[in-house]
């Protein structure tokens, strides 16, 4: 199960885990885009479904999980809690909507949608919970103050949640990208009147490795996290970020 499932790195992390034989339920509350998901993906697959949902009302997550869980003929194994919005700009100009906006999505619905999955999860096998997080989990960044914010709040979750479901055989997991090129990354960029090219080529020199990475990346870590290989992996925020957090990032 995908929140988020839509955009690029939901619609990658669903091609990935469809590869590896996964049944992958994908969700987004974008109604056009999750239907383009939907059949780029492989509308003839019997091992695909769509659902809208907005993670920011407990009770659709509620619904979701209880049409995941009719979809995939059980409870959850996997369920990647991506879904979320940018913030960019000075807080000084930020309005009241767009930081709740954030607020919202970013934290409340990562924990609403997380609670609903993992009253499945906990029947599950070798379950995993996986949240979305940032180079903004761990570190700051100026006019990132609200989204810095929200993403410091996964690394949070990840560690605590993975305490208290250990003992109901739940892995608990936080995945950390920097800037990964995405509707998300250009929107963010355009909201305070830069230009996406520039700034994706800004990026990648300031890196140690000199790249940035994709969302096949971020895929490749996901389907990872939820594998036996990463069996006692737990309370992690795995970083994709080129080498950033080294030190090294403007």
């Amino acid at each position: 199960m995908i929140t988020g499932g839509a955009g690029g790195i939901g619609r990658a992390c669903a091609q990935h885990f469809l590869n590896a034989g996964a049944h992958v339920v994908i969700a987004d509350t974008d109604l056009f885009a999750l239907e383009q998901a939907f059949q780029q993906l492989g509308a003839n697959s019997n091992l695909l479904h769509a659902l809208a949902c907005d993670i920011t009302q407990p009770a659709q997550c509620q619904k979701l999980i209880e049409q995941s869980e009719q979809c995939l003929g059980g409870p959850l194994d996997i369920f990647l809690a991506h879904a979320g919005i940018p913030f960019s700009g000075s807080l000084l100009d930020a309005q009241e909507k767009e930081i709740r906006s954030v607020i919202e999505v970013n934290v409340l619905g990562t924990i609403f949608s997380a609670q609903a999955a993992l009253r499945s999860l906990v029947h599950g096998r070798h379950p995993t919970l996986l949240l979305t997080g940032s180079l903004q989990s761990v570190m700051g960044r100026a006019e990132r103050s609200v989204y810095t914010a929200s993403k410091h709040a996964i690394a949070g979750l990840v560690k605590s949640l993975s305490l208290e479901m250990g003992p109901h055989g739940v892995r608990v997991n936080g995945i950390a990208p920097t800037v990964i090129e995405t509707p998300f990354f250009r929107q963010a960029v355009e909201n305070i009147g830069a230009d996406a090219k520039e700034a994706l080529e800004k990026s990648a020199k300031s890196l140690p490795l000199g790249r940035i990475p994709n969302a096949d990346d971020f895929a490749r870590m996901a389907v990872f996290l939820a594998s036996d290989a990463a069996i006692n992996i737990t309370g992690q925020m795995m970083m994709i970020d080129a080498g950033a957090t080294a030190g090294k990032f403007n």
